[in-house]
């Protein structure tokens, strides 16, 4: 039975002691969620096993999955990649190498703003700065230039 509560404009809706309520959560396969089972108790649309079983199974789809160094490193390329601004810092140094100066001078940004930004193109192996002097020149490293393309 449902009891009805007015209190404003909300309305509460009471479930009777009566009702025991559990919350099961299956799969898209028919598994419980959380749950490990053998592939043996899965059910896969049998397209998706068909196209599995051609692949190499479980283990042949497992081991397509990169190394996790793999996984980590492409991560923060993707996070370099991923703002507009250090887009256009690649963008400018694709031609030719530049000091902070120049590449402040189309970016307009607070200094300490571009240099997390270069930080973060530096640390993702994007870019590579050298010293000239007081001057740290700025330009693409052979991933930053593939990532161009």
């Amino acid at each position: 039975m449902l009891n009805y509560h007015k209190q404003g404009k909300v309305i509460y809706l009471l479930i009777s002691d009566y009702f025991e309520v559990k919350r099961v959560s299956l799969s898209c396969c028919g598994t419980k969620k959380g749950k490990a089972s053998k592939e043996s108790e899965m059910e896969i649309p049998e397209m998706v096993q068909k196209e599995l079983e051609a692949l190499g199974g479980f283990d042949a789809l497992a081991g397509r999955i990169p190394p996790q160094e793999v996984l980590e490193e492409e991560s923060r390329i993707h996070h370099a990649l991923s703002d507009p601004l250090r887009l256009t810092i690649l963008h400018l140094i694709r031609d030719q190498p530049l000091c902070v100066c120049v590449i402040n001078r189309f970016m307009r940004l607070a200094g300490s703003k571009l240099s997390y930004h270069l930080t973060i193109l530096k640390e993702s192996g994007l870019i590579e700065g050298e010293y000239c002097g007081n001057w740290i020149i700025y330009s693409l490293t052979d991933t930053g230039r593939a990532y161009l393309r």
